[in-house]
């Protein structure tokens, strides 16, 4: 199944996305089955929501009760943006970097949390701003401590994530500021769709690119990762508690704009698209912030 967060006319509600269509028909979940206005957390948090979900959806789409309206971030406001660098071989390699011995991790906030087609914008005060392709694992069930056995048991499913970094902020500033060279307005996007295990192969066999102004420039594939997605859930999850609707952005293969020669960087007037395997595709237009 396929979920999506859609804003329509009458306000934002999370739906099934009927993909049997040529063109994607977006079926509003009916609110006796998962509460009024459900919002994908709520989905989530309910112990067997993605089940009702996708019977509210059959239910939807038997009934010919189709919403219309723009696709938002599957999960809008998460409450944790969990981060991992370094995490493709052949990324580390590209920057020179030496392979980690355990995960590297850093967060974003939900306020940069962007849907599909809305703008990144960059910052009046940077001007090395990159691009950074990601598979994110959406998280569906909560817990702590958890094993990596066990760790797919809370993954709730998977979606395309745009680590967009100022890295004259990340890199270039005194002591370096990570915080803010991660976190400005829009420097996360995500989307199109929430997508469930059962509709992705091996997570850990994806292929993923991402093309500026159609030129592609990275190109990858998870089976690259240094670190599995059961290894990330398990090594965070010793220290903090994961709940429904958190995000683990995975990490990126190589191609980022600021280990070519020379230098590539988003500007004003760009248009970025992300494509993973069974996943579909992320495309967000590329702004200056106005005076």
């Amino acid at each position: 199944m396929r979920l999506a967060t859609i804003h329509a006319d009458e306000g934002t509600q999370a739906v099934g996305v009927d993909l049997s269509q040529d063109e994607p028909r977006f079926v509003r979940l009916r609110d006796e089955d998962l509460g009024s206005r459900p919002s994908m957390i709520d989905i989530l948090s309910e112990p067997d929501g993605l089940h009702r979900a996708e019977s509210a959806f059959n239910a939807g789409r038997a009934a010919g009760d189709f919403v219309e309206g723009r696709l938002a971030a599957p999960v809008p406001l998460p409450g944790k943006v969990l981060c991992i660098g370094l995490n493709y071989r052949d990324h580390a390699v590209e920057t020179g970097a030496e392979i980690p011995s355990e995960p590297v991790c850093f967060v974003k906030f939900s306020s940069c949390v962007i849907g599909p087609g809305d703008p990144i914008v960059l910052p009046r005060v940077s001007s090395k701003v990159d691009f950074e392709a990601e598979l994110v694992v959406v998280i569906g069930k909560r817990g702590k401590h958890i094993s990596k056995e066990s760790a797919f048991e809370h993954v709730a499913g998977y979606t395309i994530g745009h680590d967009v970094s100022a890295r004259d902020w990340q890199k270039g500033r005194p002591g370096g500021q990570w915080t803010l060279g991660k976190n400005p307005d829009s420097f996360a996007p995500l989307g199109p769709y929430l997508v469930t295990p059962d509709e992705v192969g091996d997570p850990h066999a994806l292929d993923v690119t991402l093309s500026l102004n159609g030129q592609t420039m990275q190109s990858g594939s998870t089976k690259e990762f240094i670190f599995g997605i059961d290894e990330l859930i398990a090594h965070v999850s010793q220290l903090i508690t994961l709940e429904p609707g958190d995000v683990i952005f995975t990490g990126t293969p190589p191609g980022v704009g600021d280990a070519r020669t020379p230098p590539v960087y988003l500007q004003g007037g760009d248009h970025v698209e992300i494509s993973i395997d069974d996943l579909g595709t992320l495309s967000n237009p590329v702004v200056a912030e106005p005076d």
